[in-house]
């Protein structure tokens, strides 16, 4: 009996080991489940670790814990790492998205306000400007970082996306995206085919979207112009 115990607790410590080693980049998920997901994760992250020695993690949280804010939850976790390492953590219930680092030289190597940005090129970003800007600093602000890789994916509706589809498109995109400008920044290419024309495609679909959206409001706002001037007496006659 003694011996059956010590070989479940060593089954146990086994398995445990093999999660642990396995969910090194994918740090939590609460969320998506997905293999494939997990496996193109943890292949990008171990790719650029070993490159670079800087460890990019992704938390995929349902929720954070009541009472603790995004940082707070991000810094409790960083206080462990020992290695140069980058958070990028989204909690689906607080609709909240964010990146931290332990060591702020790490920003050097990437753009965390256009990451994290919601527009993905600079007429996007002039056109949001022009609306939600509430002086030249806004302004200013809102057109010096576009190319947004994961809020503009999140703000896609389709009825044919579940939201873990939709989740794992951004996040993934995202991660991709700080992992590029990273091995940019230290002049290496990534393996496994992880190049700029992955997230770019991605990215291409979804400003062909947000134009094609743009030219059909220009387009259905000329012709109801252009009806209320033909029928603008017959309006008056009605009235």
């Amino acid at each position: 009996m003694k011996f059956l115990t010590r070989g479940l607790y060593a089954l146990t410590f086994i398995l445990f080991f093999h999660t642990q080693l396995h969910a090194e980049y994918l740090y939590k998920d609460e969320i998506i489940h997905n293999p494939k997901f997990k496996q193109d994760i943890e292949t990008l992250g171990e790719d650029l670790y070993q490159k670079t020695g800087i460890k990019l993690k992704l938390i995929m949280l349902k929720e954070l814990p009541a009472g603790v804010s995004m940082v707070e939850y991000e810094k409790s976790i960083l206080k462990d790492s020992s290695v140069p390492t980058i958070l990028l953590t989204f909690s689906e219930m607080d609709k909240a998205v964010d990146i931290e680092v332990n060591d702020k030289s790490l920003y050097k190597y990437f753009d965390k306000a256009a990451v994290l940005s919601p527009v993905t090129s600079n007429v996007q970003a002039f056109m949001l400007a022009v609306s939600c800007a509430r002086n030249w600093d806004d302004f200013k602000k809102i057109m010096s970082h576009t190319g947004g890789s994961i809020l503009p994916l999140l703000g896609v509706k389709s009825k044919k996306m579940t939201s873990a589809t939709k989740y794992s498109a951004a996040m993934f995109n995202g991660y991709l995206d700080i992992a590029q400008q990273i091995a940019k920044s230290k002049n290496i290419e990534l393996g496994d085919g992880f190049d700029n024309a992955t997230n770019q495609e991605t990215l291409f679909y979804i400003k062909l979207f947000f134009y094609g959206f743009i030219l059909y409001a220009i387009i259905m706002f000329i012709r109801r112009e252009i009806y209320k001037r033909r029928h603008k007496d017959e309006t008056f006659r009605k009235w």
